[in-house]
């Protein structure tokens, strides 16, 4: 599959929480932590799992990062 979006990230699936309608599934890309939040059914879908090998793929306008 190609796709247009640059910022693709590889990693291991380390964790996966599920609640009723979204899951926050928890990557480990080459040590930097990435969440990302899909829906119960993607991961179902994706046969997401611990161990999983996968690519993150970020597509976003903005990217806020604030200090106090």
């Amino acid at each position: 599959m190609k796709i247009s979006a640059r910022n693709q990230i590889r990693g291991r699936v380390t964790a996966i929480t599920q609640g009723e309608a979204a899951a926050n599934v928890e990557i480990d890309a080459n040590g930097l932590r990435l969440v990302a939040s899909i829906t119960t059914e993607a991961v179902r879908e994706l046969g997401l799992a611990d161990g999983a090998e996968v690519t993150a793929i970020v597509k976003a306008s903005d990217v806020i990062v604030a200090v106090d």
